[in-house]
């Protein structure tokens, strides 16, 4: 089954993607929530007329995400967290790590954060989706407090 997602879908496509899914997963979930229509013909077109015209405002967006990169490589980050010896008291997630970046200036939606659950001190790096081309790692550290 052909369809044309409405909105960013994990693990499947970005907005405006036209992609092959089984049936039931279209029928049951994509399409009844509101994430995805039916890929036919004409609405390929429309979509295909559609992109064409946002080429130009798109090209503007890439070059603001990756100034906006270039700015997050600079800022370092330091987590500090309660750790008996290297093992921390709980964990460090995508959450903190958007806490310390709006610290530096810089505010980031979690939900574009990929970090995995840390649980040890030392350097790590997570990856920052900004645009849907532009992905970055950033390196962080996570220090014990005293």
């Amino acid at each position: 089954m052909e369809l044309i997602l409405k909105k960013d879908v994990q693990n499947l496509g970005f907005k405006d993607d036209v992609v092959s899914v089984k049936n039931g997963y279209g029928r049951n979930f994509l399409i009844p929530q509101g994430h995805a229509h039916l890929a036919t013909s004409s609405a390929k077109k429309v979509l295909a007329e559609n992109l064409k015209q946002r080429a130009h405002k798109e090209e503007k967006v890439v070059n603001d995400a990756k100034a906006l990169a270039e700015t997050l490589k600079a800022i370092e980050i330091k987590i500090f967290a309660k750790a008996g010896g290297e093992k921390l008291f709980g964990s460090i997630t995508n959450i903190d790590i958007a806490e310390a970046l709006a610290k530096g200036g810089q505010v980031i939606d979690r939900k574009f954060i990929t970090s995995g659950i840390v649980k040890r001190t030392g350097k790590y790096a997570a990856s920052v989706r900004l645009h849907r081309d532009v992905v970055i790692e950033l390196p962080y550290e996570i220090v014990a407090e005293k």
